[in-house]
């Protein structure tokens, strides 16, 4: 076989790779050869795709994108930003240790080498339409010579993944007088502005007092976010910064605000007292009962909730706002045409079904899953329970349906978990009274009784990137199974109609989650109430926040941050 011969061949099956089916055997027997192949097989064709319109590249989104594997789809991505950024790690690059290109990645590598069709548009949502499936958008004003170019893109299923916006509290002056930390450009901004307040600060013409002014960092915000940039500083400053400004290195002060009675009120209280202690000895001040209520140039002023609602200014050089998120201001227009004016996020189903629409869907930040209770379908579910109208319902009856219930209603197995219930029967039995199992048989308004404090269970899912991420992963599974499960449904009963549901409802499973402050130590809480404080659990940190990269480049990178950081410190200067 010629040299060019086995040129083209090869040139061939690099261009279709994909669809590439040609098998190539070349053996040397006696001076002979044998030659075997198969053709190339033709691209499949798929007529009748569905357009897929996503909205955003956050954690749902990029999920949610990563995921979806069924050519069957024509996917457009519309956001402002054409990366995805690994945002735990935003306290990281406030201050050096970890650079802002290691945590992003372009969204168009994450997508480029799927099967399939996916194109990106750089740009804005600020109208959905869902009457008419059309999503209004607008060009970043960057990428525009003629100011905003407006474009309406069609849609057959509509994938909401905005994620939220930081929330202020409408407190005057936070927007104009502080730093944020939602994006890779506020960390920045921040890392910038902290080596400028050292620079100022070393000038010689200052007075003592405007440079403990400029050298006091305020942080607004007991939660993760704030508790670990509030470490991630500390360290940057007394491991860092005092070697190389030696002469101001006495006058830097750390002031941690908080609303609540503690820090990090939703973890374990062993994890809140240890974070407390921890900070106490490294000389952060915090102050909890604090609650911002002003913000000027140069003071915060607070209302101490534990001193009579007391009145005091504090004069910072440079403040971080990190108390909340809220709902960005085209989700509210969409939220009053569709009837949820009154909710802080979209509400949608157990299937991520934005409510009162059809084919969109919602996702992380932005959205809130609204449980439906069991006492709303108790009269539904026995009946579809019963059998033979006899106006009672036996264990045996009921337990044909309770797998169906309880994946429908989870409130129901965490009700019995925390009641140390072994099964349904027992829940029944507690109702009825000292009466055998077997022979329990219970009305409808039995029924209510032994059932009407499991709605109590009802929990929102936090708003992580955790949550966010899984929930992706589960919608794109999801649209990957859509036509077989249109004709076999996996789903629980319909309590309210005939039939099963399509899939089975959204369930989070809680993975743990991390705490880090500093000095090389993290706090960890894990399933199974387990918790970890200390270094070992930093080394933890490491490995899972490696690992959940969504990228060998960033992997990579991250990784030789952190080694480059061990060995030369922190990088101090101001690009």
């Amino acid at each position: 076989m010629s040299s060019f011969a086995c040129q083209r061949l090869s040139r061939t099956f690099r261009d279709n790779r994909r669809t590439a089916t040609l098998v190539l055997l070349c053996t040397a027997v006696s001076g002979g050869g044998y030659f075997a192949y198969g053709q190339l097989a033709p691209p499949e064709v798929v007529t009748d795709r569905k357009k897929v319109v996503v909205l955003g590249t956050g954690w749902a989104a990029t999920s949610f994108m990563k995921n979806l594997n069924s050519p069957k789809y024509e996917v457009q991505v519309v956001s402002p930003r054409n990366y995805f950024a690994f945002t735990p790690l935003l306290p990281s690059v406030t201050c050096g240790t970890v650079e802002a290109r290691s945590i992003v990645e372009p969204v168009r590598n994450i997508f480029r080498k799927k099967k399939v069709d996916v194109q990106f548009s750089e740009a804005e949502c600020f109208k959905i339409d869902a009457e008419n499936k059309k999503v209004y958008c607008q060009s970043n004003a960057n990428n525009s010579l003629d100011g905003k170019e407006e474009f309406v893109v069609d849609y057959d299923y509509l994938i909401i993944g905005v994620g939220a916006q930081v929330n202020t509290f409408n407190t005057p002056g936070v927007v104009e007088n502080c730093h944020f930390l939602k994006e890779v450009e506020d960390a920045q901004k921040i890392r910038r502005t902290v080596i400028d307040c050292f620079e100022r600060a070393n000038l010689p013409e200052v007075s003592e007092e405007e440079k403990k002014r400029i050298l006091h960092f305020a942080i607004v915000g007991g939660g993760p976010t704030g508790v670990e940039f509030a470490a991630s500083l500390h360290d940057f400053v007394n491991e860092d910064l005092v070697h190389l400004y030696p002469g101001i290195k006495d006058l830097v002060k750390i002031t941690l605000l908080e609303a609540g009675n503690h820090l990090l009120s939703m973890f374990d209280k062993r994890i809140t007292a240890f974070a407390e202690d921890k900070f106490q000895r490294d000389g952060i001040d915090v102050k909890t009962g604090s609650m911002v209520v002003k913000v000027d140039e140069k003071e915060i002023s607070t209302k101490e909730l534990n001193n009579g609602g007391k009145i005091t200014s504090i004069p910072y050089g440079m403040a971080v706002w990190s108390t909340g998120i809220g709902t960005r201001p085209f989700i509210k227009d969409f939220m009053s045409q569709i009837g949820q004016a009154s909710r802080r996020a979209l509400a949608t189903d157990e299937w991520l079904r934005v409510e009162g629409c059809n084919n969109v869907y919602a996702l992380g930040d932005c959205a809130t899953i609204n449980q439906r209770k069991v006492m709303e379908d108790i009269g539904a579910i026995f009946k579809k329970a019963e059998k033979g109208n006899s106006g009672t319902l036996t264990v045996k009856e009921f337990q044909a349906v309770m797998n169906d219930i309880c994946e429908r209603y989870p409130q129901v197995e965490l009700y019995l978990k925390n009641k140390q219930m072994r099964n349904i029967a027992d829940l029944l039995k507690e109702a009825k009274g000292d009466v055998q199992k077997e022979s329990i048989e219970l009305n409808i308004e039995e029924l209510k009784t032994a059932l009407s404090n499991v709605d109590s269970q009802m929990k929102f899912l936090p708003a992580t990137a955790q949550v966010a991420s899984q929930q992706g992963t589960y919608l794109a599974k999801c649209f990957n199974r859509m036509e077989k499960c249109e004709a076999n449904p996996e789903g629980p009963l319909r309590f309210r109609g005939e039939g099963r549901h399509r899939f089975k409802p959204f369930r989070y499973k809680h993975l743990g989650q991390f705490a880090p402050l500093g000095g090389e130590q993290t706090a960890a809480q894990l399933p199974g109430d387990w918790v970890s404080i200390g270094h070992s659990s930093q080394w933890l940190w490491y490995s899972v926040y490696a690992s959940k990269q969504v990228s060998w480049r960033t992997r990579a990178l991250v990784v030789s941050d952190w080694a480059r950081r061990f060995i030369f410190g922190r990088d101090s200067s101001r690009i």
